[in-house]
């Protein structure tokens, strides 16, 4: 019998509820850690609801399964992630008390099991894919080069957080473009003149949620510095990179300026789609809870970085449903 991992709930329904044969799979795709699935799939259901804001496009069943259709996506595309992650980690990870009893790092999963379930998950997303519209697909392939390096950034750079914030919050775009392209003429033009200069209207279209994307892209730097501060000492002893050992003794100060950048991308983002009036309290309240992170974060508290970490479910949905006051007026 499989024992939790550390940064897994005790209770968690994996543990507790799965059959034993099926656990190690479960573990593979981080389904124990279902915090993961929210940080990659509130940023898609943001970009819906934004683009639906913006174009004040009657709700439909469409939509419905837009929302559906990202919710199986995130689940499927993060366990992917998190085998391909783990195939490529599997000696660092053999090396670091948090990821040491992963199933491939520990050799419960093999290389190969991995692999194979790495290519299952992409298969069933892509058939949920071929259904989000032209410009949405683009989107979704180009993704790949994004999830496909992020194992290796952490070699390379010091900020491999900023590389994650780039691919969790891709989903913006996706989402943006799946709910306005589909009321959009297409192909569209090639070209578009904007006070004497040519500009794509692919761009134009798409800006609110590029702000949106930028936004999650620095909310995702500031969670997961946190995040990383359960590993300095073993990050630093075997010479992994991350940008809470780059910012050491400065890194309340770092997280802050990111979540700072956020709220202000999110609400250039919100004043680009028109949001009404009602986006601004519930801006407001994301602020004050990615504050309260800030000011309770201590370096030397692995076990607080982890429960702030989590609380970032909380964050994305409060800014979920701020961009949905500001749809209705």
């Amino acid at each position: 019998m499989t024992a939790p991992l550390p940064d897994a709930a005790p209770t968690n329904w994996v543990d507790r509820h799965a059959p034993e044969g099926l656990k190690d799979w479960l573990k593979l795709g981080r389904f124990d850690r279902p915090i993961g699935i929210w940080l990659l799939l509130l940023p898609g259901w943001q970009g819906i609801t934004l683009a639906l804001a913006r174009y004040r496009k009657t709700p439909d069943a469409h939509d419905v399964w837009l929302y559906a259709g990202f919710l199986i996506g995130a689940c499927l595309m993060r366990a992917a992630g998190c085998a391909f992650n783990d195939v490529v980690d599997r000696k660092i990870d053999a090396q670091v008390a948090r990821t040491a009893s992963r199933p491939v790092a520990s050799g419960r999963i093999s290389v190969n099991g991995a692999w194979a379930y790495v290519v299952g998950c992409s298969l069933i997303s892509l058939g949920v894919l071929l259904t989000l519209g032209p410009v949405a697909i683009a989107l979704g392939v180009a993704s790949l080069a994004l999830v496909a390096a992020y194992p290796f950034m952490k070699r390379i750079t010091w900020w491999p957080q900023a590389w994650l914030g780039m691919t969790f919050n891709w989903g913006a775009l996706m989402g943006f473009a799946a709910a306005s392209i589909l009321v959009a003429t297409w192909p569209v033009p090639m070209a578009a003149t904007i006070r004497g200069v040519d500009v794509h209207p692919l761009l134009v279209l798409m800006l609110p949620a590029i702000l949106l994307w930028l936004s999650g892209v620095f909310w995702t730097l500031g969670y997961d510095t946190i995040y990383a501060l359960q590993d300095v000492e073993d990050d630093a002893l075997i010479g992994v990179k991350s940008s809470a050992r780059r910012l050491g003794a400065n890194v309340r100060v770092g997280v802050g300026v990111f979540y700072a950048l956020a709220v202000v991308l999110a609400a250039l983002a919100g004043a680009m789609a028109g949001l009404g009036p009602w986006f601004w309290p519930g801006l407001g309240l994301f602020a004050l809870h990615l504050a309260f992170q800030t000011v309770r974060v201590r370096r030397e508290d692995g076990a607080l970085a982890l429960r702030l970490f989590k609380s970032n479910r909380d964050a994305g949905l409060i800014l979920l449903f701020a961009i949905g006051l500001g749809a209705l007026g």
